[in-house]
C-alpha cells in the first residue's frame, strides 16, 4: 500500500506488478445533495487519519443507457451520495517527480457514463509516463437542467473544481500541475470546448484533447427553459428547485430518459428548441457557440470519427431503412440546400442508401466540421480523423462514434469494449494512436504538422495512420457559412 496527502487528508492506494500506483474514490467536493443540491460544488470535508482509496466512489445518478446501447457503450454505476470523486493512476506517487497530467471527462451525452468505468482505466498513461485522472461529474437534471435562481451548468462546474483539486494536490502523486492536458470525448469534449471560454477555468489546463465534439452544443436559455418546463410536467411539480429537490430520484432518472426518447420521437422546434438537432435535452446553457480564437493559450488537438453516426443508425436498424424523404428534411434542418448538398455527398459514394448519406452529414455537423472550425480558430492546433472500421455489424458500423476510446486508451482487450470492437482489433493503431496523446501531453506535439487553412493536414487514424491535406473538400466547403 501507498499512502499520499492531499490537502483534505491522507489517501492510501494500490500499487500494481506493473508498478502503476491507483488511488479510487477521492472526493473532490462535498456531496451534491440536501443544501447543496443544483448549487456550485462545496470543498470536501477533510477527514483524520489515512483514507482508503482502492474501491471506486459512487457515480452520478443516471438512468441506464436505453437498448441496444445500454450493451454497447461501457458504463458503471454506484450508488451514494458522495459522487464528486476522482481516481489517480501514476506511476510514480511521490512529490517532485513532476510528470506531465491527463484528466479525462467521460462522455454520455451529459447524462450517462463514469470516470470510473473500465473503460476509462488510465493505466496505459501511467505505464507511459503520464499521471491519469479520471473525475465523475453531475449529469442529467442534477447537472445542467436549467433553473430559477441556481448556476446554470453545475456539471461544468464539477469539472472545474476537479481541475482545481488537480492543481492544488497532484503534485503529491508525482504529477507537475503546470503541465495538465484536459482530454474528453462526446459531450467530455463538448464540455472542454465549452472550458476553454470559461473564465472560471482560465490557467487551469495547459492543453486540450477534444474527440468527438468541439464548441457548438448547447442550449439557449430559451429552449433550456422548454426543457425544464416540459420536465416539470411530467413529474407533476413546478420548474423550481425545491420541487425538483423533492422529486426522489428514483422518479426523476426515468423521467429525464423519458424526456430524451420524447425528443426523438416529436422532434419539433416549438416544443423543444435546438435540442431537436441533437437529441440532448440536457447540455451546458449559454447565449451561442464560443470559439477560442487566436488569443487561446490553450494548445488543442482536436477530432472526430469518418462515420460516427452509424452508432445511432446501424444498431437500431435505422440505416437500412431511413427514407429519401427524411434525408431531404434532415440536411435541411442542418442548414444546408439538399439539392446543393446531397449531390455532393452522393458524389462521393456511389450507390449510397438514403441512410448512409445521413451519416455523413449528420457526422459532419455534429463532430468533423465543429472539429474544423476550432482548429481553424486557434492557430497551431492539431486534427485528426479516426478512420479505423469496426468488423461488427458486418462492418456496417463503420468508423463510429466512441470506437477510437479502447486505441485512445489502449484498452482492445477490455470486455467492456468487445461489442464495439469485434475480433482482432489491430493493436499497431493503439500504439499509434495513445503514443500520440502521450506525446501531446508530454511535449505539446502529437507527431504531425500543425492544421492550417492552406495545407488543412488531418492525421488518419487507420491501420496505416497517414497525413491527408483537406480530406472531403467539397464536403467541407458545404459548410462555409452554415456551420
Amino acid at each position: 500500500m501507498t499512502v499520499c496527502r492531499t490537502r483534505q487528508g491522507e489517501v492510501r492506494g494500490r500499487t500494481s506488478p506493473d508498478g502503476v500506483t491507483s488511488f479510487l474514490g477521492i472526493p473532490y467536493a462535498a456531496p451534491p445533495f440536501g443544501a447543496l443540491r443544483f448549487r456550485e460544488p462545496a470543498p470536501p470535508e477533510p477527514w483524520t487519519g489515512v483514507r482508503d482509496a482502492t474501491a471506486h466512489g459512487p457515480t452520478a445518478p443516471h438512468a441506464p443507457y436505453a437498448p441496444p446501447f445500454d450493451a454497447l457503450i461501457p458504463e458503471n454505476d454506484i450508488p451514494g451520495e458522495d459522487c464528486l470523486n476522482l481516481d489517480v493512476r501514476t506511476p510514480a506517487p511521490e512529490p517532485g517527480a513532476g510528470l506531465p497530467v491527463m484528466v479525462w471527462l467521460h462522455g454520455g451525452a451529459f447524462t450517462n457514463g463514469s470516470g470510473s468505468a473500465s473503460g476509462y482505466d488510465g493505466s496505459a498513461f501511467a505505464r507511459d509516463g503520464v499521471v491519469c485522472v479520471t473525475p465523475n461529474y453531475r449529469l442529467g437534471a442534477d447537472g445542467f437542467l436549467h433553473l430559477p435562481d441556481r448556476p446554470d451548468n453545475r456539471g461544468l462546474l464539477d469539472q472545474i473544481a476537479a481541475l482545481r483539486w488537480v492543481r492544488d494536490n497532484i503534485a503529491s502523486f508525482g504529477g507537475d500541475p503546470d503541465q495538465v492536458t484536459v482530454f474528453g470525448e462526446s459531450a467530455g469534449a463538448m464540455s472542454i470546448g465549452s472550458l476553454l471560454t470559461t473564465e472560471a477555468a482560465r490557467g487551469l489546463f495547459r492543453r486540450a484533447i477534444l474527440q468527438s465534439g468541439a464548441c457548438h452544443h448547447h442550449l439557449r436559455p430559451s429552449s433550456a427553459r422548454l426543457i425544464a418546463a416540459r420536465l416539470a410536467e411530467k413529474l407533476g411539480v413546478e420548474p423550481t428547485p425545491n420541487a425538483f429537490e423533492a422529486v426522489p430520484l428514483k422518479e426523476l432518472l426515468p423521467a429525464q430518459a423519458e424526456l430524451r426518447a420524447e425528443v426523438a420521437a416529436d422532434p419539433d422546434p416549438e416544443r423543444w428548441g435546438e435540442a431537436v438537432l441533437n437529441m440532448m435535452p440536457f447540455e451546458p446553457v449559454q447565449p451561442g457557440p464560443t470559439l477560442p480564437g487566436p488569443d487561446c493559450d490553450v494548445d488543442l488537438l482536436v477530432g472526430s470519427n469518418r462515420e460516427e453516426y452509424r452508432l445511432f443508425l446501424v444498431p437500431t436498424g435505422r440505416l437500412d431503412v431511413f427514407p429519401e424523404s427524411s434525408l431531404h428534411a434532415m440536411t435541411a434542418g442542418y442548414g444546408l440546400d439538399p439539392a446543393e448538398a446531397l449531390p455532393v455527398y452522393r458524389a462521393a459514394r456511389p450507390g449510397a442508401t438514403p441512410g448512409e448519406l445521413l451519416d455523413a452529414v449528420a457526422t459532419d455537423w455534429f463532430y468533423r466540421i465543429p472539429a474544423v472550425r476550432l482548429a481553424e480558430s486557434v492557430p497551431g492546433s492539431y486534427l485528426y480523423e479516426f478512420a479505423w472500421r469496426s468488423p461488427r455489424f458486418d462492418g456496417a458500423l463503420g468508423a463510429c462514434h466512441a470506437l477510437e476510446l479502447p486505441f485512445v486508451f489502449d484498452r482492445l482487450h477490455d470486455p467492456a469494449y468487445a461489442p464495439l470492437l469485434g475480433a482482432h482489433p489491430p493493436q499497431a493503431l493503439a500504439d499509434a494512436m495513445h503514443g500520440a496523446w502521450v506525446s501531446f501531453a508530454t511535449t505539446g506535439d502529437p507527431g504531425w504538422p500543425a492544421y492550417d487553412e492552406d495545407t488543412r493536414a488531418t492525421m488518419t487514424f487507420t491501420t496505416t495512420p497517414t497525413v491527408v491535406g483537406d480530406p472531403r473538400a467539397r464536403e467541407r466547403l458545404l459548410w462555409e457559412g452554415v456551420r
